[in-house]
């Protein structure tokens, strides 16, 4: 392959559009490792500038006719920004239309270097990103797209931007697995023998091998103990997806005609015997994913909790003669789950679904798939029939092919805010219903009447137990002014005395991150939170304990970023990691202001305040979750649990959310 890297469009006025996801920074850094990738490597790279003269008013129609100016040459919105500038000897083309072959420079470029494949990063992907893999894919150019290097203003479109591409004209792969492609080095994890293989599906209780042999996801390494690989995961595809489904939707008839009382008494068995496994499974928790093995007992018993109480769930009574209603099943659900909550989340839905009389078929996160087997074991264990839960692993590409297959009836989803944007627009596209718990950002306001200790102890505990990497974690602190300074010292301390270490250790309750680029977006998002912040302080960093555990594993240490400005990306955007951001506010409407002011509202929550500031709270902050004298983390296993926002849609898990959402009203006239 001889490529060309085209950096599209990063100007400062593209990468300051409101809404822009990822952030501008995500996207900076993923630009700037593929550029410093290609120069390293000696590769032709073009940086394409959309260019408007002023003089000569050359804009777009449709910037005219809305009265837009932007990408002016000469002002400081034409430019890149410091991390993809361009250096003297790389070609700057200037473009007035969305695709980069608009510029006439283009073409001659791509022939001088003999190039036969152009890498793509910029913005916007549902724009000119997508315009310009378009007129390559026509020349006869392999196009790639760098997925970590891309973002748009309009996500939805973006999502469906990339499937539509995906599917015909351009490969997507993360830069650093690009890179490693050019340099012909294997991004796989570090040396030994090679990893178990998992299978690529269980269809009706049978394991398959295979998969697509050329889409072996990364060999999964231990985040305690980095240079330990664990398993690998194969990528199944769509004829998997499909065989699973089918499974599925064979053994769902007789799945229905189960007295309901059959089928709690069977989510009952099933809770019992996943707690004879509780104590193997926090092991294997704190080893595959790092969560501390204290957390992951609870997250044992909380999963076979969840079990027993969707057995206790009160389905519709039937229909009766005359006018009457009754709930149907939706029939073939599409359960794609994460890796931070490999037990609970899918037990929640899987026995729901299955109560509410339906099949399912699961995707968990690549990083969950073992784990996933266990439960499986514990379901058959428990009686339920094969072929009732099907699994198909492997990452973003299999989610795409299970929600495309026509036998998928519901989605429900818990993910990315970016992983939701996809689901949104494949079940919109085949208008199926969707359940979906996204990203969280959640804040706790500290106000007058507050315990500022008891406070500062639990939003800490809160902002860093298993590294921050829970949807409900504690992003956020809002502190009234005359509280800060207290506030400030009382939360520092906290974070110094956090039991940070090796999850398998008893009392640990901070480990590692899942990955090392998880490890690296964390660290890079606290370094430009250091551009506006008063102070960025890791009281652990530097200590021997870290250098110990940076040596290892994929940790970083407890991090509080203090006071910076309300817009910026610390403060907008999910870290998911042990970072906590506090901010002071003035008057108590600042505070729900600040509050309130990001896309995201999963959970929120309120430390003292009088009668009437807490009635306000209770009225005024949209999350589906609100908490008073307690952190942010931690909910309860009945009562719904949703986002609102950017953080969820259609109904809450648990309780009437399951039942409105695994099932569909259907009314009755006259008697069958």
């Amino acid at each position: 392959m001889r490529p060309l890297l085209l950096l599209i469009d990063l100007q400062n006025d593209f990468l300051a559009a409101p809404g822009l996801e990822p952030s501008r920074g995500e996207i900076l850094r993923g630009a700037s490792r593929l550029l410093c990738g290609f120069r390293s490597l000696g590769l032709p790279v073009a940086h394409v500038l959309t260019t408007v003269h002023r003089d000569r008013d050359d804009r777009m129609p449709h910037w005219k006719s809305r009265g837009k100016w932007a990408c002016v040459e000469g002002t400081p919105g034409h430019e890149p920004p410091d991390p993809v500038r361009p250096a003297d000897a790389e070609a700057v083309l200037s473009k007035r239309f969305f695709s980069a072959f608009s510029s006439p420079a283009l073409e001659p470029l791509l022939a001088s270097r003999d190039s036969d494949a152009v890498i793509l990063a910029g913005v916007h992907l549902h724009g000119c990103v997508r315009a310009t893999a378009i007129d390559a894919y026509a020349r006869g150019l392999d196009v790639w797209i760098a997925e970590d290097a891309i973002g748009s203003d309009d996500p939805l479109h973006a999502a469906v931007t990339r499937r539509y591409l995906g599917d015909r004209a351009a490969r997507f792969a993360p830069s650093e697995a690009i890179l490693a492609s050019l340099a012909g080095s294997d991004l796989g994890a570090p040396g030994g023998p090679p990893p178990r293989r998992l299978p690529s599906a269980v269809v009706a209780g049978i394991p398959r091998e295979g998969g697509d042999p050329d889409g072996d996801l990364r060999p999964h390494a231990s985040p305690r103990e980095a240079r330990r690989l664990l398993f690998s995961v194969p990528r199944a595809g769509a004829a998997e997806a499909l065989a699973a489904a089918t499974a599925a939707r064979e053994a769902l008839a007789a799945w229905q005609d189960t007295a309901v009382s059959e089928r709690g008494a069977i989510l009952v068995r099933t809770a019992g015997a996943l707690e004879l496994r509780a104590d193997g499974l926090a092991h294997k928790l704190a080893e595959e994913i790092g969560k501390p093995v204290s957390l992951a007992a609870a997250e044992a018993r909380r999963a076979a909790e969840l079990l027993r109480r969707a057995a206790r769930d009160e389905p519709s009574p039937p229909g009766g003669p005359g006018a009457s209603w009754r709930r149907r099943p939706l029939g073939v659900v599409a359960a794609v789950t994460p890796w931070n909550n490999p037990l609970a989340i899918p037990a929640g839905k899987i026995a729901a679904a299955l109560f509410h009389g339906n099949a399912i078929v699961w995707k968990p996160a690549p990083a969950a798939t073992s784990i996933a087997l266990d439960l499986l074991d514990a379901l058959r264990e428990g009686g339920v029939p094969d072929g009732l839960v099907d699994l198909v692993a492997g990452d973003g590409a299999t989610a795409a092919a299970l929600l495309d297959c026509e036998e998928i009836d519901a989605v429900t989803w818990t993910g990315s805010s970016a992983s939701g944007w996809a689901a949104q627009a494949a079940c919109a596209r085949r208008r199926i219903p969707l359940q979906a718990e996204l990203a969280g950002n959640n804040a706790a306001i500290v106000w007058d009447g507050a315990d500022v200790d008891a406070s500062a102890r639990a939003i800490a505990g809160g902002a860093f137990s298993f590294a921050g990497q829970r949807c409900t974690a504690n992003r956020r602190a809002i502190v009234a002014e005359r509280l800060f300074a207290t506030f400030r010292e009382r939360v520092l301390e906290a974070a110094a005395a956090s039991r940070w270490g090796d999850p398998l250790e008893p009392g640990i309750e901070v480990g590692p991150l899942l990955t090392r680029e998880a490890r690296a977006r964390v660290a890079a998002a606290v370094d430009r939170a250091g551009e506006d912040a008063e102070e960025i302080v890791a009281p652990l960093r530097g200590s021997d304990l870290a250098a110990r555990l940076e040596r290892t594993g994929h940790y970083h240490p407890p991090t509080v970023v203090v006071a910076p400005a309300p817009d910026a990306e610390i403060v907008r955007e999910e870290t998911f990691g042990p970072v906590l951001v506090v901010q002071r506010a003035r008057e108590f409407e600042e505070a729900l202001a600040l509050a309130e002011g990001v896309p995201q509202g999963l959970v929120a929550s309120l430390f003292g305040g009088r009668a009437e500031e807490r009635r306000r709270f209770s009225e005024r902050v949209r999350a589906g979750v609100l908490k008073w004298e307690e952190t942010t983390c931690d909910v309860d296993a009945v009562l719904p649990f949703g986002g609102w926002k950017h953080s969820g849609l259609g109904p809450p898990e648990r309780g009437d959310g399951d039942r409105e959402f695994f099932t569909r009203a259907q009314a009755l006239y006259g008697e069958p």
